[in-house]
């Protein structure tokens, strides 16, 4: 979905294709013809965009296999549907825990994979686009870290700009790398993020080849408030290079023992589902909770849909999304032309391909209000 802002540039809105973890290429034309295709005819427009995963395998055959690849745009082609954006975070669909994070940024497998969306969203991108996006992993998990690792992480990311310069002068479309906040990551706070990013921020007039990912889930969860999350952006010039939209779950109350239950049912076990307390400490993973003082309100790392109130007696942080949609595209120059919507908890766990179609229209349709009250026009 295309929209006008005030300003006479081009907001991008798609939904982020992880909800399709297709390990081959023509599993994922599967998804792609079943359910992103019934999405982009049920909302009514003309092009929708889908910010597609790929293993790291799939990454690279589609990389360096003109035929693959040729394959994905005309299914692309075929179902009215375009990439602005891909997600870089999980390097293969088997992973859980911490290991969603690897490899990190100090090892070569993480460069070679990122090094391989690049080419590979080079080529789909759209004549018209202003930019192409990529999702990546906050450097790694917390520990261990070090100084070195730190350098290792340093040096990567040199090889990656200059990847995206040399992408940009051969193909003339610019390709730029989002850094995600993540709880429990090296990069946890968008302050830490701003403080990392800060030497990518002046060489490129405000288009930096290398930004932040902004993922209004992450920020709630760890109960950062926006407007000082803007400031701190601000003063180090780090670009939002894309947005993920979705809201995370509130418990109000932790000494609700039916509330404690219905939080910890959210989420995939598979994956950290991370616990933060308002003004204190947190965990990794809801199962560990019991270690929480529970005066104060909890919010778990879950990728809710905003358009559906959580279950009783949740609630979701639908004012943090909101906030940051306001100052994302609401004011005079959006601050990113990327918007993903990124849900994997929905009210009913969807199970076939038109259910889920039926969700992710839902929450598309939501989001496009939103967008259209805060001026913007869909074209």
């Amino acid at each position: 979905m295309r929209f006008r802002h005030r300003d006479g540039s081009t907001v991008h809105l798609g939904y982020c294709a992880t909800v399709h973890p297709a390990a081959e290429l023509d599993e994922l034309v599967a998804e792609l013809d079943g359910c992103a295709s019934p999405v982009r005819s049920a909302l009514d427009v003309p092009l929708l965009g889908v910010g597609l995963w790929f293993p790291h395998r799939l990454a690279d055959r589609l990389a360096n296999s003109p035929a693959s690849l040729s394959k994905l745009r005309r299914a692309l082609h075929r179902n009215r549907l375009e990439v602005v954006t891909l997600n870089g975070i999980a390097h293969a669909n088997d992973l859980t825990g911490t290991s969603v994070y690897c490899p990190d940024w100090t090892e070569p497998e993480r460069l070679r994979y990122t090094l391989d969306l690049i080419d590979v969203l080079a080529d789909l991108l759209p004549d018209d686009a202003t930019y192409g996006s990529i999702s990546t992993v906050p450097l790694g998990w917390r520990v261990p870290w070090s100084k070195a690792r730190n350098l290792a992480a340093r040096e990567a990311f040199d090889r990656v700009e200059q990847h995206l310069a040399r992408t940009e002068a051969r193909t003339g479309r610019r390709i730029r790398v989002a850094v995600e906040t993540e709880p429990g990551c090296v990069l946890e706070m968008v302050g830490q993020a701003a403080a990392w990013l800060d030497r990518y921020s002046s060489p490129y007039g405000g288009m930096s080849l290398v930004g932040l990912g902004l993922d209004t889930c992450h920020l709630a969860v760890q109960f950062e408030d926006p407007a000082q999350s803007f400031e701190l952006l601000w003063r180090a010039g780090v670009d939002v290079v894309k947005a993920q939209l979705s809201v995370a779950p509130t418990l109000v109350d932790p000494g609700d023992a039916s509330g404690r239950y219905v939080l910890g049912q959210l989420g995939v076990p598979r994956y950290l589902r991370q616990v933060r307390e308002w003004g204190g400490p947190g965990v990794d993973d809801v199962a560990q909770s019991s270690q929480l003082s529970g005066h104060a309100a909890w919010r778990m790392h879950a990728h809710l849909a905003a358009h559906a109130a959580p279950p009783d007696p949740l609630s979701a942080t639908t004012g943090v999304l909101d906030d940051c949609l306001a100052r994302l595209v609401g004011g005079g120059h959006p601050l990113t032309h990327h918007l993903e919507s990124e849900v994997y908890v929905w009210p009913r766990t969807p199970k076939t391909q038109q259910a889920l179609a039926k969700r992710i229209t839902k929450e598309l349709s939501w989001l496009r209000d939103r967008l259209t009250a805060l001026g913007l026009d869909e074209v």
